[in-house]
Formats: structure tokens, sequence, C-alpha cells
């Protein structure tokens, strides 16, 4: 495909195609065997994501591009095969997440910065060899009645902004990902606060953007959904919808080809239904999908199991859920599809 980042972009947010969030740091991975009794070797790691890159129909009509961990992208299947080389197969992008994690913020207490930019042109460098065509970094935005504070937001919008401008010149899309925590402390924040901090968010995101010469046209943007927390009170779909769409279309430039959703806490049906009424309901100027990770695999690790006899049902598990995401994607996702799949 061509190697222009307006054109990667584009392919990234494909209509009807989501991103596969497949980049669990060790630490995460291993929560997620845990609860199916299953030790995170390398072997186990590599057998769970070779299975996910099998599911021959969920990646190649589904699947646009996969976020890959380090230890990943340089790992080849049981066969010998490159895992980055079965994605590329199944029409997909290969891509990688480069930040090093979200740290203590000093003098923020309850806050963070995201760690990872020292050394990081040679590192993109090296992943772009590696056949790596988009990047990854998360900030992560506390939120409660006090919190964000400014100097949080703007210092995690800088450091996302130099990320992106050192990914463009090294020939990689860079996904651009601030998230608000829905699940995160006090976690009991309304609708409209979360509306409020993603508004205030956006905003200083693509100010340094534009201040560090980053090219909208070759990114794609990946921000939380405007949503209660884990705690209060929980809004309807179309509320939901309603006011993402809103902070969207009041912070991001027509010139960004899409828009990737992280699921951030939300259940597997949750982050779907969302999706498809937007889709379903608003006219916009980029296209919405996914980039989802939890809310894909869910369904798929729990039918492995770590057991080589699962695989199918564990990739029909993932076919599904992306299948439903999909639709999801062009707003034609129904609950009667849901249940009858």
């Amino acid at each position: 495909m061509s190697e222009r980042l307006e054109d990667i972009a584009i392919a990234m947010v494909a209509k009807g195609k989501g991103i596969l969030a497949a980049d669990e740091s060790s630490g995460t991975i291993k929560k997620r065997f845990d609860s199916i009794n299953l030790t995170s070797t390398e072997d186990a790691r590599r057998d769970y994501r070779e299975m996910l890159f099998r599911a021959d129909d969920a990646m190649k009509n589904y699947i646009s591009g996969v976020i890959l961990y380090d230890e990943t992208l340089r790992q080849s299947a049981r066969d010998g095969t490159r895992l980055a080389d079965l994605i590329k197969a199944a029409g997909s992008i290969p891509g990688i997440k480069v930040d090093a994690g979200a740290k203590n913020l000093a003098g923020f207490n309850g806050e963070t910065i995201t760690e990872g930019l020292d050394g990081l042109r040679e590192r993109l460098n090296e992943y772009y060899e590696l056949g790596a065509r988009f990047a990854k970094w998360r900030g992560v935005v506390a939120i409660s009645d006090t919190l964000p504070t400014w100097g949080a937001v703007r210092q995690n919008a800088q450091a996302l902004a130099r990320y992106a401008a050192l990914c463009q010149e090294a020939g990689i899309v860079p996904i651009v990902e601030p998230e608000i925590l829905m699940d995160g402390v006090p976690g009991d924040h309304s609708i409209e606060r979360c509306y409020e901090v993603t508004d205030l968010v956006l905003k200083t995101v693509f100010n340094e953007l534009y201040d560090a010469r980053v090219k909208l046209e070759g990114m794609i943007l990946k921000p939380n959904m405007v949503i209660d927390g884990k705690n209060a009170r929980k809004a309807s779909v179309e509320q939901v919808a309603e006011l993402t769409v809103r902070v969207l279309k009041a912070n991001v430039p027509s010139s960004v080809p899409g828009i990737a959703f992280l699921s951030g806490g939300q259940s597997d049906v949750e982050a779907t239904a969302h999706l498809s009424a937007m889709n379903a309901g608003y006219d916009m100027p980029w296209n919405l999908t996914f980039s989802y990770g939890r809310a894909l695999q869910a369904a798929a690790i729990k039918a492995w199991g770590g057991k080589d006899e699962n695989v199918p049902a564990a990739q029909a598990a993932f076919t599904h859920r992306a299948r439903m995401n999909g639709l999801a994607a062009t707003g034609a996702w129904t609950e009667a599809q849901e249940k009858n799949a």
C-alpha cells in the first residue's frame, strides 16, 4: 500500500473496519491470563495473539490495523511466520505502542504524565524497519470535581504533540490518545463533567499539535467517549452519542481523517451501542470507528482458556465482536443482531 501518511491514516479508518488494540503490557496480559488460570509466558502470549491474527474472517473484513506491544512486533508464529506478516497478509496494518506508561506527575497529586520520549526517535526508526506503520501514545487524564489541573492537561498534551511530530518524521502515523478515565477514582463524575473535561483536553491537544507542526491529515485521534463515571448514574445511549459528537465537532478539525474510540471501561455491548448510535444519528466530517482492546478480546480469551482445542471457539467469539463493531462503525448495529448472531 501507499507509504504516504495520509493514505495510511485513511486505510486505518476504512468504513466498517476498526483497530484491534493488542498492545497489552506484560503486566496487563498477565492479569487477563490469571483470569483463565494461565501462566503468562512468552510462548503463551505469542499463541494467544497468533490465534487472534489467524481469525481470517475477523481480520480481513473488520480489522484495519493492530496495535502491538514491543515483544509482539518482534515475535514469530509457531510456523516461523512473523506475527507482523500475518497481520499484513490479512490486509491489516501493523502498529506499535511506544509510550512507557503513565507515571506520577511531580508536584501534581493524583495526576500522571506519560513517559517515553527519551530515545523515541531511534525506536521509531527501528519499528519502521520492523514493519510498523502507525504508533500509539496514551495520555491519561484524571477526572473529579477538582481534577484535572491545567498544568497536568497541558503537559500531557505537549507530550502527545512531541510524540506525534516524531512519528511523522519517521514515516509513521501517530494515534493520539488523550483518555479521561471513566473508571478512575472516585469514578462518580457526571456525564456533564466528562463533557467539560473532554472539551478542555481536546482543545489543548489540538493547540499543541498545531504548535508542533503535526500534519493533521496524517494522524488518527483516539479519544474517550463522553460518558459518566463507573460509580455514577448511567446516561442513555442517546445522551452519550449526542454529547460525544458535540464535543468532537467543537474541537476536532475536519482535516483529521478519522476518530477511533477507546472503550474505556464500558462493557462490550455498551461500547458497540454507543459507536453505532453516533454513526446512525449524525453527519460528521470524519469516519468514526473503534480501537478496542478488552471490548474485542474479553469473550475470546474466556473461550480460549489457553487450550489449542478451544482456538476455533475463541476465534468465533473474536469474529463476532469484530463484526458487531464493524456494523457499529457504519451505524448498522442493532440489539437483535447482537442476540441472533
